[in-house]
């Protein structure tokens, strides 16, 4: 596979590598802890220290062991060996970046801001253009790693279990499950090269400001095309331990509305507090044409956004109860939709998760992109490229997909195309959500609210799709 050229800082490496003098070993089993990474050393996910006190570790970071927890008793297999990874500066980035804005005309400027409305460019003046930058390199020395390594097979138990730590100057970024993020972006038809040129130091990040009452930061890819959010390390931890039931579910069901994962990772600055974030491929893409977009949780508490003005240039995410009226006139689509809805609420049934939510959004078909013969083709074989199930394909669910980019996140009905996704998947029904949910049933008597039981939540939004399609 080509290697994308850029420029390392003289003698600068990842720490987070063994050095050339060092082996890897094999550690037995150690009951979960925290998720981390450490500066100078790598093990696998559930993998104590040594008896005699040696601290060379396998393939992770130094407090990594809780990331997975249903897969803490495994032993995973050595690595292949060591290897040093050159990473670019954050300072690199961010010159990429400034001197990319600097050639930017003002005639430019005004044309990209209205085309990118409810948007933010962070730019050199932004608050948060230092860390975007930080961002950038990071995922830019991470992916190159992917590609001067890549996989050669479905991801094994220690692909799951692998945590990278490469220093840089001023930070260090971790990426976890590197090698299984990996193969599912290749079994999605997108290549490395792609995905660093997105995530890279080649254009300024772009800042989501969302109605969500969440804390997390949203941020887009310059192409619109990724999409970028901080989790909670709870939550990580549980996207990692359901990380292998994910990557079998896609293959058993390659049309899935689940959103494509597509790395997790944690950014220290300095010595600071270490920050997670997730990258999925964005639902909402491309999104030059599309006129309104939801978040559908099926009930009704804090499920209603103000809209904006009409003739307001921003352009909001609405909820639940600003759907009340309209329906989705999907056609002979409609029955591929609810089956589908109903697999994946039932696989997030399994893994004990709620409060995700269907992304939703609208656009008008042109006239040459209506009807079986214009836009829609079967493209099955594009979908399910290196995810091979033992399934016969009626047992899937599978669909045409139309020949447009995203196209597991778009179902084209008779006059309008939808884009539609299932997001925020790491939420777990656990003692907090079971007190939210004692306290939400006293605070709101007879109304329908997000916290409720995994098997309510998925019955629940199964039952609005069905009542809400035609």
């Amino acid at each position: 596979m080509p290697r994308v050229a850029a420029p390392p800082q003289p003698g600068q490496r990842s720490e987070g590598c063994c050095s050339s003098g060092g082996g890897l070993r094999r550690r037995s089993p150690a009951p979960p802890a925290r998720i981390g990474c450490s500066r100078d050393r790598r093990r696998s996910i559930g993998r104590p220290r040594s008896q005699g006190g040696d601290r060379l570790l396998q393939r992770g970071g130094g407090d990594a062991a809780g990331a997975r927890e249903a897969a803490a008793g495994a032993m995973a297999a050595p690595s292949p060996g060591p290897r040093e990874v050159l990473a670019p500066s954050p300072e690199a980035g961010c010159r990429a970046a400034t001197s990319t804005s600097g050639r930017r005309g003002l005639l430019w400027r005004l044309r990209d801001k209205q085309a990118r409305i409810g948007l933010f460019e962070i730019g050199p003046g932004h608050e948060l253009h230092q860390l975007t930058c930080m961002m950038q390199a990071g995922l830019w020395a991470a992916t190159q790693v992917s590609m001067d390594h890549p996989t050669t097979g479905p991801p094994t138990e220690e692909d799951f279990s692998e945590v990278l730590t490469q220093v840089h100057e001023g930070f260090e970024l971790c990426t976890l499950a590197g090698p299984a993020f990996s193969w599912l972006r290749r079994s999605l038809g997108l290549a490395e090269e792609d995905y660093q040129a997105a995530l890279g130091p080649g254009g300024p990040y772009l800042q989501f400001l969302s109605t969500s009452k969440s804390k997390a930061s949203f941020f887009l890819s310059h192409d619109q095309r990724f999409f970028l959010k901080t989790q909670r390390r709870r939550e990580v931890r549980a996207l990692l331990a359901h990380l292998p039931r994910y990557v079998q579910h896609l293959q058993r069901h390659p049309h899935s509305l689940l959103a494509r994962l597509l790395g997790v990772h944690s950014l220290r600055v300095a010595r600071g507090k270490k920050e997670f974030f997730i990258i999925m491929l964005s639902v909402f893409y491309p999104a030059g044409r599309i006129s309104e977009r939801y978040d559908i949780k099926g009930c009704e508490v804090s499920r209603w956004v103000e809209p904006a003005p009409e003739g307001s240039p921003l352009v909001l995410v609405l909820k639940d109860l600003n759907f009340q009226g309209k329906t989705i006139d999907l056609g002979p689509q409609r029955s591929w939709l609810i089956h589908q809805m109903e697999l994946d609420t039932a696989f997030l049934r399994e893994l004990n998760v709620l409060d995700y939510s269907l992304l939703m959004a609208f656009q008008r078909l042109h006239e040459d992109e209506r009807g079986p013969g214009s836009s829609l083709i079967f493209r099955t074989a594009r979908s399910v490229r290196g995810a091979q199930s033992p399934e016969e394909p009626g047992s899937q669910n599978r669909r045409l997909l139309p020949d447009s980019p995203n196209a597991l996140h778009i179902l084209d009905g008779p006059e309008q195309r939808y884009f539609l996704g299932l997001v925020d998947l790491a939420t777990v029904y656990g003692l907090r959500k079971r007190l939210e949910h004692l306290w939400k049933t006293l605070r709101y008597p007879g109304r329908t609210f997000s916290t409720v039981s995994p098997a309510r939540y998925a019955r629940r939004l199964c039952q609005w799709v069905e009542a809400h399609t035609e």
